[in-house]
């Protein structure tokens, strides 16, 4: 695979942009790109020209993470305000708020079939999951404390092992996956709602994970250690881990077709790695500050013929890539 940079957009919030994702295309248009920032903004764009469709203001404090809805016809936002708001992407819609308790809702993603909105929880130590059929709060799924990473000496101390950061679903959306300040990685089967078990490696906080399109079992993560990490889910063991940049890995994704991961740093660099020969092949500088988020677009969409990927920063600015 390779990739080249079509475009990046200055200025495209009046802030530090912290998450992006893409709606998927649907019958009527293409994918869309989704951008949240501490501005308290979400905005829709559309196109390789990154033109700006509409602008979401409903947060009353920085947007901490978007996600879309599969059908790519909703899509959610959660903000250090403490709400989750949902939103028609094609109107701007409310469709419904969603309010926890302070410090509560940080990554969130929808499960494959769009039935469970997925939010990690924070300072609750748990998943909290939404369904979205009546938008209804689900039993959450909380990290037994002794599995949370609170019998570290520091954590203890802290009280920061059980902080849950990020969530990924699998491709099959039997297991869901949480990450924690203390690097510990909580499985759990979505389907019981069950805690399995815990991945070790990480000795820093996981701000971001995804699972492998192509294998339910593999989940990649990355961590303020520097690394990433692959894992296979049901075994419990640590795959391979891949080092390469210069400071904390803030962001995860795995292409459609599962050959290749992006990553994003503080490094203020995009990286694009091989999973064959599992190393970087690609190292993207077109972000003058830390990267705080990447997303492959998904497949789909008329005359689509060639890849996306976009990344965010605290530099303000949008860039997107063509993959081929």
């Amino acid at each position: 695979m390779k990739i080249r940079s079509l475009k990046n957009l200055a200025n495209a919030h009046s802030d530090s942009i912290w998450a992006v994702t893409w709606a998927p295309a649907t019958a009527e248009r293409g994918a869309l790109l989704i951008t949240g920032s501490v501005d308290e903004t979400v905005k829709v764009w559309k196109g390789d020209d990154l033109e700006l469709d509409r602008t979401n203001t409903g947060h009353a404090l920085g947007v901490v993470s978007v996600a879309a809805h599969p059908s790519g016809t909703m899509a959610a936002s959660t903000s250090l305000d403490s709400f989750v708001r949902v939103f028609d992407v094609d109107s701007n819609a409310t469709i419904t708020t969603l309010e926890t308790a302070p410090s509560e809702a940080w990554l969130i993603q929808f499960d494959p079939k769009g039935e469970i909105l997925a939010v990690a929880g924070g300072g609750s130590g748990s998943v909290k999951l939404w369904n979205t059929n009546n938008w209804r709060m689900e039993v959450p799924l909380t990290i037994p404390k002794a599995e949370a990473g609170e019998g570290r000496s520091s954590e203890k101390q802290s009280g920061s092992g059980k902080f849950v950061l990020a969530v990924a679903w699998s491709n099959d959306g039997k297991r869901l996956a949480c990450s924690t300040m203390s690097g510990v990685v909580a499985i759990f089967d979505a389907v019981r709602g069950k805690f399995l078990h815990t991945l070790e490696g990480h000795h820093m906080p996981v701000r971001s994970m995804a699972f492998s399109p192509v294998d339910t079992r593999v989940l990649f993560t990355v961590s303020d250690d520097k690394h990433v990490h692959m894992y296979d889910v049901e075994s419990r063991s640590l795959i391979s881990a891949f080092s390469g940049h210069a400071s904390w890995v803030l962001s995860v994704d795995v292409s459609p077709d599962g050959s290749c991961l992006a990553t994003g740093s503080s490094d203020r660099t995009v990286r694009l790695w091989d999973l064959t020969m599992r190393t970087a092949v690609q190292t993207l500088n077109d972000h003058s500050d830390q990267v705080w988020s990447v997303a492959f677009r998904p497949p789909g969409g008329d005359g689509v013929r060639s890849g996306r990927l976009a990344s965010v920063s605290d530099d303000r600015s949008i860039s997107l890539y063509e993959y081929t």
